[in-house]
């Protein structure tokens, strides 16, 4: 892979997961690992700047939640510069002292959690304000309100007062509210984090004051009327006030002393009664601060040290395996349970067979672990000069261990499958895609409701979902996914799927190599599901982006007779199998033209414009070249804006767009 590529390739994923971060509070991957994706793409950047343009680096990580009042920040919310090493703390802190006089620094503990700004007008609560993307944020004045530790009036008669701190959920809190979800049926959260941005962030204030939020202030942004020589200063007199303030912070005047008190913070995060996710470094002196000054993205006055994942040695009691929805079969090792980051761990993926012999795995074997994701941690290697003498080395069965049926390695890649289609694994996966966010998007049907309402007979095909209303009844009385409320909420969730459009329905089905966006070719080119059924091989083939693997996937699973039985149950039921956007399709008026979508629109999100620009036959693109035709820019367009300005290339806004379709 060329730099070019690799360089787009990062900036995709960093803005793939700052989504999930930042807006939907459900991050795939570890703090560490999206650093060191930051880190390559910043080095790649920096060794060539010709690339430099349409940076998520250049960007605030978070947008704002539409459904919340947005409110302008009096001062913008930006990032802090990572640093990963000794070295680098060591040459921030020498630089500064290069260009001021005697500086201090105070170095803190930077808390996992969600950030928001608190304004006072003369000593009285006014707003709470997350951060959104640094210039607008979120308005949850009135989740703040249920958060106890947060002093509603202070004793101080100024004008104005802002302060920022980190709202964020304890671990005995979280404990208890993970266990509570548990035995209702309820949602699964991942960590602490996630759990307390989203309950900010919601709309119904009762669930702020359920889940015991708590914040530390971090900093004095803003007091008219009264002025401070030193950050320490300012994190006293706010602890006067009544503020809960970032607590054990230290004032050091030697990199000797920032390292060891960053080394002291490390040593004791694993028993915090909270989560941290790194050590903060600023510059105590508040004039200092403003000498050194800023550049758009980050402060030169501070710096967050990222603590590298915490790892622990344990012992493989066992490895077994776990069937997927393909057919996938994955060895897990069964471990010892040891607490790792703040968890009790018990299992780790081993992924494959090529992963279990190239790091010498066997069971008996004591290994090194880490967090890698969430929810399931990593094996990083194992030690074999601990292994006992009666250590098993392991392969992964040729047999399926839930059907029996033969697995076979594939033959250009590391995975083995299980063959038999009619594997109860494989359908459990399937029905638990189908209602996943991906496909068809039914609230309340997960994992757990779908093994239950197996088990218990209700579902035997993802057409059976549509028939459970039948049985509203037994199933509130047996409590199969909770109580009258739940297995009403989860009827209407599946009454609602019925009306999805076509390209979801095709997702859900599960075709092999038919993800999001091929499905959303067929609905855009076809009129009804029957019409892709009855297709041709020269039809598909002209399809965009379909090749010979891709078409020969749908002829194979439309001819299979079970399918057939299946695609007749749902209509049955009533689902929706006509497509709702092939007659817009019809209509080519932006074949051959690219356009590039930047900034926020008035009224259309970015998702719905590239869906109606696809619809009329043309491309959108991630940047701006030569090749553009139009950009649709709202505000806060940026660099793209700027450079489709320089090239010549004619912008248009929403309502400009908006007349192109009529």
């Amino acid at each position: 892979m060329n730099v070019k590529d690799r360089i787009e390739e990062l900036r995709n994923q960093i803005v793939y997961h700052n989504n999930l971060y930042y807006d939907k509070d459900q991050p795939e991957i570890t703090d560490y690992e999206y650093d060191q994706l930051v880190q390559e793409l910043k080095t790649l950047e920096n060794e060539n700047s010709e690339y430099l343009t349409d940076s998520p680096l250049q960007q605030v990580g978070g947008t704002v939640k539409r459904e919340l009042r947005k409110v302008q920040h009096d001062v913008p919310v930006i990032s802090l510069q990572d640093a990963f090493s000794k070295e680098e703390i060591y040459n921030f802190v020498n630089k500064v002292k290069s260009q001021l006089i005697k500086p201090k620094f105070v170095v803190e503990k930077k808390i996992d959690g969600l950030t928001v700004m608190l304004r006072y007008h003369n000593g009285k609560l006014t707003e709470g304000i997350t951060r959104g993307n640094g210039e607008v944020g979120e308005g949850v004045y009135e989740n703040i309100l249920e958060i106890k530790s947060i002093p509603q009036n202070i004793p101080v008669d100024l004008p104005y007062l802002e302060v920022r701190g980190e709202v964020y959920m304890s671990n005995e809190t979280f404990e208890m509210v993970v266990e509570k979800e548990k035995n209702t049926g309820g949602k699964t959260y991942k960590t602490a984090r996630n759990l307390a941005s989203g309950t900010l962030r919601q709309l119904d204030s009762s669930k702020v004051r359920e889940r015991n939020l708590d914040i530390f202030v971090f900093n004095l942004e803003i007091s008219e009327g009264k002025d401070f020589i030193s950050h320490s200063e300012t994190l006293e007199w706010l602890k006067t006030l009544g503020f809960p303030t970032i607590p054990d912070y230290k004032v050091c005047t030697t990199a000797d002393e920032v390292w060891e008190a960053i080394t002291a913070i490390g040593e004791e995060r694993v028993n915090l009664p909270y989560g941290i996710d790194g050590a903060v470094i600023k510059v105590d002196n508040l004039n200092d601060r403003k000498v050194l000054g800023s550049t758009s993205k980050v402060p030169r006055w501070a710096i967050a040290y990222k603590y590298p994942p915490e790892q622990k040695e344990t012992v493989i009691k066992d490895i077994k395996i776990q069937v997927g929805r393909t057919g996938r079969l994955t060895p897990l090792a069964i471990l010892k349970p040891v607490k790792l980051a703040g968890t009790d761990v018990s299992k780790a993926t081993l992924h494959n067979q090529d992963f279990i012999d190239s790091k010498d795995i066997q069971i008996g074997d004591t290994v090194v672990i880490q967090k890698a994701g969430d929810i399931i941690p990593e094996v990083i290697r194992s030690i074999p000069e601990k292994r006992p003498a009666n250590a098993i080395k392991y392969n992964i069965p040729t047999s399926c261990p839930v059907c029996n049926s033969p697995t076979v390695r594939e033959a250009n890649g590391a995975d083995t499958r299980c063959i038999n289609p009619e594997c109860p694994a494989q359908q459990l996966g399937g029905i638990v895609y189908f209602a996943s966010k991906e496909a068809m998007d039914i609230e309340g049907l997960g994992p757990s409701s779908v093994e239950s309402l197996v088990t218990e007979g209700y579902i035997k095909n993802i057409a059976d979902i549509y028939f459970l209303e039948q049985y509203r009844d037994e199933l509130i009385e047996k409590g199969v996914v909770g109580r009258k409320k739940s297995t009403d909420n989860l009827l209407k969730a599946i009454g609602k799927s019925k009306d999805n459009d076509l390209d979801r329905l095709l997702t859900g089905l599960g075709i092999k190599n038919i993800g999001k966006q091929t499905a959303r070719v067929l609905a855009m080119n076809f009129p009804d599901i029957d019409a892709i059924a009855n297709a041709t091989y020269d039809q598909l083939i002209a399809l965009p982006d379909f090749g010979d693997i891709v078409v020969n996937s749908v002829l194979n699973y439309f001819k299979q007779e079970k399918n057939q039985k299946l695609i007749a149950e749902l209509k049955k039921a009533g689902v929706n199998v006509k497509s709702k956007t092939s007659e817009v399709s019809k209509d080519d008026r932006f074949s051959g033209q690219t356009f590039v979508i930047t900034g926020t629109l008035p009224t259309l999100k970015r998702d719905e414009a590239t869906k109606i620009v696809q619809s009329y036959g043309g491309k959108v693109s991630g940047s701006v070249s030569k090749k553009t035709s139009y950009v649709l820019a709202g505000e806060e367009a940026g660099s793209k804006l700027t450079k489709a300005q320089n090239l010549g290339i004619r912008i248009i806004s929403e309502e400009e767009f908006m007349n192109m379709l009529t």
